[in-house]
């Protein structure tokens, strides 16, 4: 479902209409997937709109809902992890999107365990130097993977 937002037929000149076109800009951007609220600033900022008018734009925006970091923060660490992404990469990537660190940690709370999605790795790729590096380019605890190292000398042991 793809939304589209026109500016009105009458609309005035100046402030307003800048606010419009943000508006505008950011319905269509939001139809394609969720933004974050300092992304969606920086986006704005760099097509030219005036500050107060990003201000506008992104105080409507979150008060019609169309804009929530929450949300946003929810959908990046969830598409993130199931690409098999550890919780360093994912809080990076969010806070790198101006995610605030508390919406971050709730969002990471969500999602299945670290543990959990690395155990996954290895059991699809088998235990190798090279997983082990895959892990730690994914952004996966170091002493996760030396506890799953453990674990799986242990295992063969048994």
């Amino acid at each position: 479902m793809t939304e589209t937002c026109e500016p009105p037929a009458a609309s005035r000149p100046g402030r307003d209409s800048s606010v419009e076109h943000g508006l505008a800009l950011a319905a269509a951007r939001r139809a394609r997937r969720e933004r974050a609220t300092e992304e969606l600033a920086g986006r704005r900022a760099a097509r030219g709109l005036e500050p107060e008018a990003i201000d506008e734009t992104l105080a409507r925006l979150h008060a019609s809902g169309l804009l929530d970091d929450g949300r946003y923060a929810q959908a990046r660490a969830t598409a993130l992890a199931g690409r098999g992404a550890g919780d360093a990469l994912i809080r990076h990537a969010l806070e790198g999107s101006g995610v605030p660190v508390e919406l971050v940690e709730e969002a990471l709370a969500a999602i299945e365990p670290e543990r959990e999605r690395a155990r996954a790795i290895v059991a699809r790729r088998g235990w190798s130097a090279r997983t082990a590096r895959l892990l730690r380019a994914k952004g996966f605890d170091e002493e996760l993977i030396g506890s799953l190292v453990a674990g799986d000398v242990d295992d063969e042991l048994r």
